[in-house]
């Protein structure tokens, strides 16, 4: 093994779950859930990227009729928890940890793919533009305002989504608020004008993702829940305000629920929003930090060791290296990511990508 990428290959506790390294696969939406359903291409997938520490799941629906991509995953019915188990039972095998990242798009969601319901968001505020789904390409429509008895839907959505994940054998659950899903639409400024008990300030814009999460707690207690922020990432027409503020808010607000992990991506996808956000986290966060989005083997080593972080999430290099910990314990060359397969339906860069 080489000593500089050591640090990557200690082992993490976190609550009663042991890691053996830190090495993590970030969450990936890769399409391949035909009619939301897991399925065994989905299985020999996970299975493979079994050696790193920790594997987080692709975004997985909480209800019906909230697709953003068509052929992404749920956790609403007992036959996509069947399913799912037999993935979690293949991981398990092979030695894995598995979480499942529970998720709604809210706005970023489609009438076209959701039998024509209505998307629902923080505002009445429209995406612009459109977005391509292995159904077709569709204009982003304007969202409804969630209602008291709406937001009163998703939260109980969210905790039946996590109760089903522990039915289906996960090791724990992140919940997703970032990327400008429904969550991430709530926390932001640029996505949330409300004037209720909802919007304006730091906790009435939190407030969704904290009711969110005391419920999932209920579920799986703290230690087996992770949750990941995207403070900067504009995808999805998202923007905040001051978002260092923004991260040390919930950096100091999240201390008190000693969970297994805050995993915070840590720049744009468009390049326009800049800030380091990862230096205020290491500074405000007293958990265990995870952060992701670009890091080369050497550099997440360096993280690790130098404290800054306990885990770094890896993606397209996780994606392309089935047998990614294994390369960097070599100092192996890495496969090339293919982006042209990221969100086909067959096991073309999906499982074929070589191991050494």
């Amino acid at each position: 093994m080489s000593t500089e990428t050591s640090a990557l290959f200690e082992p993490l506790k976190i609550g009663d779950l042991s890691l053996k390294n830190r090495i993590v696969l970030a969450p990936l939406t890769r399409c391949r859930a035909i009619d939301h359903m897991p399925n065994a291409l989905m299985k020999e997938y996970y299975t493979q990227r079994a050696s790193g520490g920790l594997i987080i799941t692709e975004c997985t629906l909480v209800s019906p009729n909230a697709s953003a991509f068509a052929n992404d995953p749920g956790i609403y019915s007992e036959e996509q928890v069947a399913a799912w188990k037999e993935i979690t039972d293949s991981v398990h095998e092979a030695g894995g940890k598995i979480f499942m990242q529970i998720w709604h798009p809210g706005r970023a969601g489609h009438p076209e793919i959701n039998d024509g319901e209505k998307m629902v968001s923080a505002s009445a505020i429209a995406i612009e533009g459109s977005s391509t789904t292995p159904a077709g390409k569709f204009e982003y429509t304007q969202p409804e305002a969630l209602t008291e008895k709406g937001i009163k839907y998703i939260i109980a959505a969210f905790k039946h989504g996590a109760i089903n994940a522990k039915k289906a054998g996960f090791d724990g659950v992140e919940i997703h608020c970032a990327n400008g899903y429904l969550l991430d639409q709530f926390l932001r400024d640029g996505s949330n004008h409300r004037n209720d008990n909802y919007g304006g300030s730091w906790h009435n814009r939190a407030r969704l993702l904290t009711e969110v999460l005391n419920e999932v707690i209920d579920v799986w207690g703290n230690r087996h829940v992770g949750i990941r922020l995207s403070p900067l990432n504009g995808f999805n027409d998202m923007k905040d305000s001051d978002p260092v503020a923004l991260t040390r808010y919930m950096c100091a607000h999240l201390n008190q629920f000693d969970l297994g992990y805050l995993h915070i991506m840590r720049a744009d996808f468009k390049g326009e929003q800049k800030a380091d956000v990862i230096a205020n986290a290491h500074e405000i966060y007293e958990g265990n930090l995870m952060v992701n989005m670009g890091y080369t083997p050497q550099e997440a080593a360096d993280t690790i060791a130098s404290g800054t972080a306990a885990l770094v999430s890896f993606g397209t290099s996780f994606l392309a290296n089935p047998d990614l910990p294994e390369r960097i314990k070599q100092g192996a060359d890495l496969n090339t990511p293919d982006p042209d397969t990221f969100y086909t339906s067959g096991a073309e860069g999906y499982t074929d990508y070589p191991t050494l």
